[in-house]
Formats: C-alpha cells, sequence, structure tokens
C-alpha cells in the first residue's frame, strides 16, 4: 500500500551507480548479533537501501570473510556510538565500536550513494560530538500541536496514542541523522499527558518507546511536577516532603518498570504558569535532584529547562529585565544540582528570536551539566510558511566565545563536554514537524529538520556543507538544482531578519499567534518583551546605566556590550537604546538602515521567487507547487512587515526616507 506521507531524504529514489554497485552485491557481518533490533534496521536499511537506488539485493553473509563487498565489524576498542569507514581494493569495511555506531555508518553508507559519490574514501572516523542529540516535541493528547505548523500530532489523537507505520518512518529520519532522544509529549504537561505516566498508556507508550529503542533512540517524557496532586497523591508537591518524595519513588519504580527504554524526564516548571519549587518556596535544584536521585538506579537523566521567569513583569519597569531571569535564577546555585541532572538552556535569554545575545547561562555555569536549547519549529521566524534556514544561526550560537575557560571555551566545547569534561551534555531542538503528507508543511523547512540532526552529531560541518547534502538527497544531484536551492537556504535567513525586526530588536510580532507584524502587540504587556520605542530612539538599555544585563557575561564580552562603540551591530538594539539619528558603520543613520533593510528584505523575497520558479520541472511536481504557494505567502508577509515597520517608525522620528519611497 502506498504511504500518504514522503519519505524526506531517505527515499531511496535511483541513482547513478558511479562505482558503487560491486561492493553492494555482498555484504559480511561480523561480531554483532542480528537478531538485534537495531542489527536488524540497520541491515534492513541497507537492502532497502540498495534496492531502491542501485536495483540491487544484496546477499548479507554472517561471520564469514568476503573477497569484495561491505564487511561490517564490531570493533570493541571504539568508542560508543562511533564508527570508521575505509575502502581496500574491492572492500569497504565498516567498523563500529557498538550498535548505535553500526547504524550510524549505515546511514552515512546511504548518504553516499544518494548523493551520487564514488567509494574512494580511504579513512572516515566519526564519533558524535555530543552525548545526547534530542528532538523535543511539543505534542499535546488532543492531536494539537504547540508552536505546530506542519498538521497535527502523528504520535497522539482524542487522548489516544497513535500506533502506525509512520511513527516508525519517523524513528528511521531520526537515526539516520544521528538523533538518539526524541521526547515526544508537550514541556506544558496538562490533562491527559499528565496519566501517560499511569497504567492508562503504560502498553502504548512502552511500544513507542521499543520502537525508538530499535533505532538507537532513548525514549524522553515530559513530566508535571504536580502530578502527585492531579494523580491522587498527596496534597502537595514540595520536592522536600517527604510523603512527596514516597509517591514519586512508588511512581519511578513503576514506569520504568513498564516502559523498558525510557531514558528520564524533561522538566518545565515555575514558567509561565506551571508549578514547580517556586510554588514551595524550594530552589530549582531541589526539585531537580529530587527527581533525578528517583530516577538513577535506572540509569535515568532529569532534563530541567532554564526558562524561568517572572511573567507578571509591569512595563514602566526599567529595570527588571526577562533577559536577565534564566541567570539570575540559576547561577547562585552553581554545583547544586546532581550528576544525573541537565540543565536546558535556550540559545538566547528571550525566547527564539531571530536575532539575540548568546545565553550568559552557557559557559556562565562551571559545575552543572549543560545542554542547549535550540527551535527548529519557526514560531518566531516564519512559521514553515516563510522560508528560514536556521543552520547558519545556530553556528554563530555554537561558535560563541563565552571566555568561561582559557581554551575550550565556546558554546559547542561547553555542550559537547570538551570544556569542563561532562558527561550528560548535549543539544535539543524544539521540532517542526506534524502530520502534512510533506513531514514540515513547506518542504524546504525539513532542511532544518535534517540540519539540525547532521549538526547535533558534527559541529565541524557548514551550514553550506548541510544545505548541500540535504538538496542532493532530497531533490537532485544536478549542479542547478544543488546550487540554487543551497543558495536559497543560505540566503533566507539574512533575508527573514531584514524584513522582520532590526538588529536584534527581536518581538514586534501579532500576540499569541507570532507571525505576521505587530510592533506594539508586546509593547505594553507583562511578558518583558520591550522595543522602547519613542520619539528619540529605540532599544533597550542593557548596559551598566541600564538593567545591567550585560554583567551576566565575561570579560571581555561585558565590556564589548557595554559600549555602543564595540558592541556588534546587529546586536545594537537588543543592548542599547540608539537615536534614530546614530550612524553605523555603513555610514547610514539608524533609522535610514531600517527604512532600508526592510525595502531590501521585500525585494530579495521576489528574487527568492524567481529562483524557484526557474527550477519548475527540475523538482518534483508535488514540493515545487508546495513551495511555491509557500513563497507567495511569504511577499505578502515581507510586504506588511516592510510597510508597518517603516510607517511606524517614520511616525515615531518624523524622519523621511532619503530615497523617497513609499511610506505610508
Amino acid at each position: 500500500m502506498q504511504k500518504s506521507w514522503t519519505e524526506l531524504w531517505l527515499s531511496y529514489e535511483p541513482k547513478k551507480e558511479n562505482g558503487n554497485l560491486p561492493f553492494w552485491q555482498t555484504i559480511s557481518l561480523t561480531g554483532f548479533d542480528e537478531a538485534s533490533g537495531i542489527v536488524e534496521n540497520a541491515l534492513a536499511e541497507l537492502v532497502e537501501g540498495a534496492r531502491g537506488m542501485l536495483d540491487v539485493i544484496p546477499e548479507i553473509i554472517l561471520e564469514e570473510e568476503i573477497e569484495q563487498g561491505i564487511a561490517i565489524m564490531r570493533d570493541a576498542a571504539m568508542e560508543p556510538e562511533s564508527y570508521l569507514l575505509c575502502r581496500n581494493g574491492a572492500k569497504i569495511f565498516l567498523k563500529a565500536g557498538d550498535e548505535k555506531g553500526l547504524l550510524y555508518g549505515v546511514f552515512h553508507l546511504l548518504r553516499r550513494v544518494a548523493m551520487e559519490e564514488v567509494p574512494d574514501f580511504e579513512e572516515i572516523y566519526c564519533k558524535p560530538d555530543n552525548p545526547l542529540r534530542m528532538y523535543n516535541h511539543w505534542d499535546n493528547m488532543d492531536g494539537s500541536i504547540e508552536r505546530g505548523y506542519s498538521g497535527n500530532s502523528f504520535f497522539f489523537e482524542n487522548n489516544e496514542i497513535i500506533q502506525d507505520e509512520r511513527i516508525t518512518d519517523y524513528a528511521r529520519l531520526m537515526a539516520s541523522i544521528g538523533i538518539n532522544g526524541v521526547v515526544v509529549n508537550n514541556v506544558n504537561v496538562k490533562d491527559a499527558a499528565t496519566y501517560l505516566i499511569t497504567d492508562r498508556y503504560f502498553d502504548k507508550v512502552a511500544k513507542m518507546a521499543e520502537i525508538f529503542g530499535s533505532y538507537g533512540i532513548r525514549f524522553f517524557l515530559s513530566l508535571n511536577f504536580a502530578a502527585p496532586l492531579e494523580l491522587g497523591g498527596p496534597d502537595s508537591a514540595d520536592p522536600l516532603d517527604e510523603r512527596v518524595i514516597a509517591w514519586w519513588k512508588a511512581k519511578m519504580e513503576e514506569v520504568f518498570r513498564r516502559i523498558p527504554n525510557l531514558g528520564g524526564f524533561l522538566v518545565k516548571a515555575d514558567s509561565e504558569g506551571r508549578p514547580g519549587p517556586f510554588t514551595y518556596g524550594r530552589t530549582q535544584a531541589d526539585g531537580a535532584n529530587m527527581l533525578a536521585d528517583l530516577v538513577k538506579p535506572y540509569g535515568g537523566i532529569i532534563i530541567w529547562r532554564c526558562f524561568v521567569y517572572n511573567c507578571t513583569q509591569d512595563w514602566r519597569d526599567y529595570k527588571t529585565d526577562r533577559a536577565r531571569a534564566g541567570y539570575d535564577n540559576f547561577i547562585e546555585m552553581d554545583g547544586d544540582y546532581h550528576e544525573n541532572v541537565i540543565l536546558q538552556i535556550k540559545n538566547g535569554p528571550m525566547d527564539f528570536q531571530i536575532r539575540e545575545a548568546v545565553s550568559p547561562l552557557l559557559g556562565g555555569l562551571k559545575k552543572t551539566n549543560q545542554m542547549l536549547e535550540v527551535q527548529v519549529a519557526q514560531e518566531y521566524t516564519g512559521q514553515q510558511i516563510d522560508l528560514c534556514y536556521l543552520i547558519p544561526l545556530f553556528k554563530e550560537v555554537l561558535d560563541f566565545k563565552t571566555y568561561c575557560a582559557p581554551e575550550k571555551d565556546t558554546v559547542a566545547d561547553v555542550i559537547s563536554g570538551r570544556c569542563y569534561g561532562n558527561k550528560n551534555t548535549g543539544i535539543a531542538a524544539v521540532i517542526n514537524t506534524g502530520r502534512d503528507a510533506n513531514w514540515t508543511g513547506n518542504d524546504l523547512a525539513a532542511a532544518n529538520l535534517y540540519g539540525f540532526g547532521r549538526l547535533a552529531f558534527d559541529m565541524s560541518l557548514s551550514a553550506e556543507e548541510i544545505a548541500e547534502e540535504w538538496v542532493k538527497q532530497t531533490f537532485s544531484t544536478e549542479e542547478e538544482v544543488v546550487k540554487k536551492v543551497t543558495e536559497l537556504l543560505m540566503g533566507s535567513r539574512a533575508t527573514y531578519e531584514k524584513y522582520t525586526c532590526p538588529l536584534g530588536i527581536g518581538w514586534m510580532v501579532t500576540p499569541h499567534y507570532h507571525y505576521g507584524p505587530s510592533i506594539d502587540g508586546y509593547e505594553y504587556s507583562r511578558w518583558g518583551t520591550y522595543h522602547r520605542a519613542d520619539h528619540w530612539g529605540i532599544g533597550v538599555d542593557r548596559t551598566d546605566a541600564g538593567t545591567g544585563y550585560v554583567r551576566q557575561y565575561y570579560e571581555p564580552n561585558a565590556s564589548m556590550y557595554n559600549d555602543i562603540a564595540t558592541c556588534p551591530e546587529e546586536l545594537l538594539l537588543f543592548f542599547h537604546h540608539v537615536p534614530y539619528t546614530y550612524r553605523l558603520k555603513t555610514g547610514k543613520t539608524l533609522i535610514q538602515h531600517i527604512y532600508d533593510t526592510h525595502f531590501e528584505g521585500v525585494s530579495e523575497v521576489e528574487a527568492m521567487i524567481q529562483v524557484w520558479e526557474s527550477l519548475s520541472g527540475k523538482v518534483e511536481k508535488r514540493a515545487y507547487d508546495t513551495v511555491r504557494e509557500r513563497f507567495d505567502r511569504q511577499l505578502v508577509n515581507a510586504k506588511e512587515w516592510r510597510d508597518q515597520v517603516n510607517s511606524y517608525f517614520y511616525r515615531k522620528s518624523g524622519i523621511p526616507d532619503e530615497k523617497g519611497r513609499k511610506i505610508y
């Protein structure tokens, strides 16, 4: 039966043989248990890939020498999840340290065939940079997805768990890019989702966890910190209450017994109305450690989100600063968290904006396990309508020098464990998948889905390398297609930034929905998301004279941001309240920069549409038509942003556009 959804970069369409064929006739397997779920899936992938791409069905031989083909063998001396590929004459050797390494090596080989590359490598050794590489789903039990832009959930519907082939296909996709952890339910745990840790759902949850486990992926659940109150336990969720601890202890024993592949829990507490330790006068460490101690006997970990801030801020208050909240709430507890607790920290101190400073908590914490959280779902970056390839943004964050140590001080060093030697570290992303046939609403948005996994596994890859890989496997290896689609992706983030929020100011979006402009939509709200525009200028003063946020960074970053002359201009309005007449390094005034970039952004979207139209007939029609329709919507959005932003600041400043263009 034909599937009602695509298989994205694993479609295994026919490819040029390019010297691959002799290797794929015979595959030998030595040192692995072929009955293992991971090994079984790896071999099945090899066979399916060879059949689809090369029109050959390999013969699989167990524990035997071969003269020609692919020789797979276990090397116990190699690190977990690692693999080595090398070619010697008529044989390709794939050595792996464990079953996961075997699976990743298999997908590496298939990727080479899909990109029509000749197997001419002498030796390739791959070991994942990050111990934990995770996708966070915000799926609700009713089938909706919070900040989902690709249809409903393929995990849940009408408060039931869906069990169909799509979940297996999803696990394949995740394994192929090196993802080894998945949280399937929304961090805002409520209603039926609270019962995922009860007998009501155990059997189906265990089956889902088993599927993920057979692809080397640890299964996680988001946990309701107030579960004792809601599931008939004590009338409290105080983490230091002996009754609460006893309830959780019994619950964890039951949960880990009923869900064998459970890796642990993701917890959002004391944020945006969610209950947590602060409710009872306790610290975040008190809450995290209580749960961590109870999951430790089962090898479990607790991932504790640092998205904690006061959401009742008064807009009249110029000293309280939401950007300070994460650091202020967690820095004094550095070293208090137990070894199997990981603090999950958003890339910026605000909330997944197109441009914001890197969170000072990353590297600021020196004695605590940390993992980076980014958002692949484009909540504030176009919602998978507007094209916005996010891997360049992620690369900027990973390469950021924190100065937390004399060397190995980048965010990438911190989250990989290279900086402080931590073992429980990693990177997570809020995912962009849904039940749409193409998984991501906009076919081009799948580049972010693919790209995050590849980058999490190998942080040395460039955004352009990842884009080219994805295009070759998804659309075509034809040079024109690869070049044009890659260029569309690589320029898209800058284009989106031009027609939306200038120089790091952020927000200005339609409240609640977060798509399209509303310049003052959040300006007088309780969320702390202000741009502080007045008749003279715009921007938030986070210097020593303002909120003092700059002092959360190590030197020389603190002084660099504090001085308007040295502050990077792409973050100028994030750190400073700047007059409209201020001259940027280009010689333009701030107000002219705002006008120019917003006109440029619209022009660039129009140019992107022309590039895409030139690929008609060279890209599969369904994908072409879907993307073309999205570009039409993006152009409408870009024009609305241009006109609203330019008109707003013209009316605020009274300064006309030097080029005399139409401003309303």
